[in-house]
């Protein structure tokens, strides 16, 4: 089978296309031949040898998400038979023809959404929902603050939150970005290069942020929080440190968290894609929430598609098509 691979941590430039031997799957996992598969933050970092957890990544296969049809189980497989449209979560291996993937792990493709649209939910959903709805607690008539809120990420919080019954506001570097996020469903809409977002946002209050960001924004979003606040954190793009009134936190009882999703255990994921499957399934097939796709590359041009990731220049979701070989 053909897979990308990184050859040494570094730029784009170190993902090549290789000839591997097909993976076979272990008895409690499922051998998928892979359609599409999503590109996602992590796998840049990744591919530089800056994801927590990673380790050593010359020679690895990036891709966390892919979608495709189940060719072989393992022998302790009683879910998914041959010939299944499944989309998964795995911890890396996703940028090829074939992936093995733990069978708890597997989600069915959501009827009409094609293999592109269901290799964007895994990673994006499974981290919006943990760190969302498991850790922040979002509750309908609060308020959620999202930054980048036109990644992959920001788009899945926004329809997400919205069809719970929750009121949203996103930062994002373009006016067009803002639209966009407008037209799926936020309320707020602020252009962080041309505007303070605690400025905008100050009268409005959070109940729950997430965060991608770090550095100067952390004091900003404990201001903008309500009482009982939350403040969740995925990522630290601009800094991993920041200062804090600690007392303030006490006084106004807001809590500080964050999670990575790829060193958790198997069993912690395989818990959220039940959860997923139970509370976020029955949305898109309402028809309230769509993952939404900025440009697809084949599975060749995995560096043009990380170099577009890298740029921030997308709207939504980036993924790879195999069937260009």
């Amino acid at each position: 089978m053909k897979a990308v691979v990184i050859q040494a941590p570094g730029g784009a430039e170190v993902l090549h296309v290789q000839e591997r031997g097909r993976p076979l799957p272990a008895p409690h996992q499922v051998l998928v031949r892979v359609l599409a598969a999503g590109v996602n933050r992590p796998d840049v970092l990744m591919r530089q040898g800056k994801y927590a957890g990673s380790g050593e990544v010359s020679g690895l296969v990036p891709g966390l998400e892919i979608a495709g049809v189940v060719e072989q189980c393992g022998a302790a497989v009683a879910r998914w038979q041959a010939g299944d449209a499944v989309c998964a979560l795995l911890p890396a291996g996703g940028y090829a023809e074939f992936a093995v993937v733990d069978a708890r792990h597997c989600l069915p493709v959501p009827e009409g959404l094609s293999m592109i649209e269901a290799a964007a939910l895994p990673e994006t959903v499974f981290t919006v929902w943990h760190n969302v709805f498991q850790r922040g607690a979002l509750q309908a008539g609060e308020t959620l603050l999202a930054h980048g809120g036109s990644s992959g990420i920001g788009t899945t919080a926004i329809q997400l939150a919205k069809a719970l019954g929750s009121r949203v506001a996103i930062t994002a570097g373009e006016d067009a970005k803002c639209a966009a996020c407008a037209e799926l469903g936020a309320d707020w809409t602020v252009n962080y290069k041309t505007e303070d977002f605690e400025e905008v946002l100050k009268d409005v209050g959070m109940d729950v942020i997430l965060d991608m960001v770090g550095g100067e924004y952390i004091a900003k979003n404990l201001r903008l929080l309500n009482d009982d606040g939350r403040l969740v954190f995925i990522n630290a793009m601009q800094g991993a440190a920041g200062e804090f009134n600690a007392l303030d936190v006490m006084r106004r009882r807001l809590s500080i968290t964050g999670s990575t999703l790829r060193p958790r255990s198997d069993d912690f994921k395989a818990a959220l894609a039940a959860e997923v499957e139970r509370h976020v399934w029955p949305l898109i097939a309402a028809g309230k929430f769509r993952p939404l796709i900025d440009k697809t590359f084949p599975l060749a041009e995995a560096a043009e598609a990380h170099r577009l990731m890298e740029s921030s220049a997308h709207i939504g979701k980036i993924v790879l098509e195999t069937g260009s070989f």
